[in-house]
């Protein structure tokens, strides 16, 4: 059984079980599914002030902090119970590409030569780990939700606006990483 949970699981037993999130949050308690609206709720209830936007009732949504708990409790207990020791399984094509960009350690998910602080403080690190961030942040924003709100959730409800945020996820995703990754990457 161990051995089972350690290996990476299947996407179509995987993909099924995140598909059923979704039914399950609206059956349950008519809660919808996303992960960028807990920045908000900890915002209106750590920083009360005359802000419209974060002027709601939060607590109605305090599920949504025992949600992310969880991704974050289950997070460390596979870092620290459940890792086999193994590296990281990284394909030998992409293994030759990112060598020409200095990126050889596999040892964590992230490679230490683009996520570290000594990074953070090269160009190539402040633009991923900063700029990244904060256009990630934006685009959350702008975009009214996440991937996971707008892909798993909004489309299931067949939410035009939710069709529209993926695609451009999507389009957006495939620009970053085969046209502007690279040129970073080579900083």
């Amino acid at each position: 059984m161990m051995e089972q949970i350690q290996q990476p699981w299947p996407w179509y037993v995987a993909g099924i079980l995140i598909g059923l999130i979704v039914p399950a949050l609206l059956i349950l308690g008519n809660k919808t599914f996303g992960i960028s609206s807990n920045l908000r709720h900890v915002c209106a209830a750590c920083f009360p002030a005359d802000i419209k936007f974060f002027k709601y009732d939060w607590k109605k949504e305090i599920w949504n902090f025992f949600f992310a708990g969880g991704i974050l409790g289950g997070a460390f207990i596979a870092n620290y119970f459940l890792m086999t020791g193994a590296p990281i399984e990284v394909s030998p094509g992409l293994q030759s590409e990112l060598a020409g960009y200095g990126l050889s350690d596999y040892s964590y998910m992230l490679p230490k030569e683009l996520f570290s602080f000594e990074s953070l403080l090269t160009v190539r690190g402040f633009v991923i780990m900063v700029v990244g961030g904060f256009l990630v942040g934006f685009g959350t924003r702008y975009a009214g939700g996440c991937t996971s709100g707008h892909a798993i959730m909004g489309l299931s409800n067949l939410q035009w606006p939710s069709l529209v945020a993926t695609i451009s996820f999507m389009v957006g995703g495939f620009f970053m990483a085969n046209i502007i990754l690279p040129w970073i990457l080579s900083l």
